[in-house]
């Protein structure tokens, strides 16, 4: 029997994810893109570069804090947007009436309404919204590709 065993090197960092935008925040996609779409300038934290913008609004909510974090130097792009407030962390709740209002379902993944997410997916759409139940600081809400993650228990 022969094995082969393909090496890749050490530190090479994977392409961007292709650009993605949800009512015109980026929610995938390269540096480039963010800073297109107004998400600038980035910074440097202790684990990636978060690239951010103020007074964002996501289905007529708002406005939020926004942000997306891109693994190491940058150059493998994001993979979702992270919304918050700095002041009220109730206001994220504003996407979830949106939400419902516009037919998405809703999903936990803890139990009754102490868990972790509240997921919120709709037939054929090309994101998801997944929004902190339990949080230290900041309650966030996250805007990601779906790509078919469990979403717990669903109503």
């Amino acid at each position: 029997m022969v094995f082969s065993v393909t090496l890749t090197a050490c530190g090479s960092a994977p392409p961007p994810p292709p650009d993605r935008a949800f009512e015109g925040l980026p929610v995938t996609g390269s540096r480039a893109f963010a800073e297109r779409l107004g998400f600038a300038p980035c910074f440097t934290t202790s684990n990636a570069l978060r690239c951010r913008k103020d007074g964002a609004r996501l289905l007529g909510a708002g406005p939020y804090r926004a942000a997306v974090d891109l693994a190491g130097s940058g150059s493998s792009g994001f993979r979702q947007l992270t919304l918050w407030h700095d002041e009220n962390q109730n206001a994220v709740f504003a996407i979830s009436d949106a939400l419902k209002a516009r037919g998405w379902q809703r999903c936990n993944t803890g139990t009754e309404d102490r868990g972790d997410q509240e997921i919120w997916r709709r037939q054929g759409a090309r994101v998801r919204f997944s929004m902190d139940l339990s949080y230290w600081g900041k309650r966030r809400l996250r805007v990601l590709p779906e790509l078919g993650q469990p979403t717990g228990k669903c109503w």
